[in-house]
């Protein structure tokens, strides 16, 4: 994780052979730095993908893709909201897809998936690469039957836990309609809200939990953490490691699963995607 919170989130999926941005909400300059400290330069990322198009998710991308030809993946909604922006006009590597498609990117399988958000057209991702599988979602306002069963198979999940709810009821700087989108169901998810998920997905593989997009004024990462490690507690499951994405720096690197180190021969599935010209 790159940084996760109100003011800007991003993060980097990598194998041996592959190297994908997950949004890029910070300024270029944070996500350049941020990239360095794992090793990569932006010239060496494979392709970004949008969960969708708020500006915590987009607004270091056009400055970042001004000069590389990245391709950006993302559905055709949300390249269209992002596109509006005629500074995006230059960029002309856009690989658009369905909502619900399934692709590979290098060695990577990218499940996708529709989140209730008020965005678009939102989307959550499942990863599958090798032995590793992880599930993303941050900015829904609940889980549906099919998020849940996207991410049965994951290890780690990275979920929002985008604020506590006392904390947001007692918030005087925001007014009555703001909290109420906040917890509508095309909001954004409690603490209590991603235990439950969480709970959910205890019969499943899931080792690890990363917990990210807090708010900074309705939420503090001991009461995020408080909640998921005491419904883990409760139900005996202590194993799973939890942690906290912050806005301020990177997370540690987790490592999910094993992939082949040997010599990768891609698959060109250019013919999947509409060009850009197509929208």
């Amino acid at each position: 994780m790159l940084g996760s919170g109100s003011a800007g989130n991003s993060a980097l999926v990598a194998t041996d052979h592959c190297k994908i941005l997950i949004d890029g909400g910070l300024s270029a300059r944070q996500l350049v730095l941020r990239l360095a400290q794992c090793g990569v330069a932006p010239d060496q990322l494979d392709g970004v993908l949008l969960t969708h198009e708020h500006g915590d998710h987009v607004c270091g991308l056009e400055v970042l893709c001004r000069k590389l030809e990245v391709p950006i993946y993302c559905n055709a909604l949300t390249a269209e909201a992002i596109r509006c922006d005629e500074l995006f006009e230059q960029h002309r590597n856009w690989r658009i897809f369905r909502t619900g498609a399934e692709f590979c990117i290098c060695d990577v399988t990218v499940q996708t998936f529709p989140v209730p958000h008020d965005a678009v057209d939102p989307l959550g991702f499942a990863f599958h690469a090798g032995s590793g599988g992880l599930g993303f979602i941050t900015d829904l306002g609940y889980a549906t039957k099919m998020v849940i069963e996207r991410l049965r198979e994951v290890q780690t999940l990275v979920i929002e836990t985008n604020h506590d709810e006392k904390l947001l009821q007692n918030d005087s700087h925001r007014p009555w309609p703001v909290k109420q989108r906040i917890q509508s169901r095309h909001g954004h998810l409690s603490n209590m809200a991603a235990v439950s998920v969480i709970e959910e997905l205890l019969s499943g593989k899931i080792e690890r939990v990363v917990l990210g997009h807090l708010s900074r004024d309705c939420n503090t990462p001991e009461l995020a953490l408080g909640a998921v490690r005491a419904s883990l507690a409760k139900y005996a499951r202590i194993d799973i490691e939890v942690h906290c994405a912050t806005q301020s720096e990177i997370s540690p690197r987790f490592r999910i699963g094993e992939t082949d180190p040997g010599p990768f021969q891609p698959t060109f599935e250019n013919g999947f995607f509409q060009v850009a010209a197509a929208l």
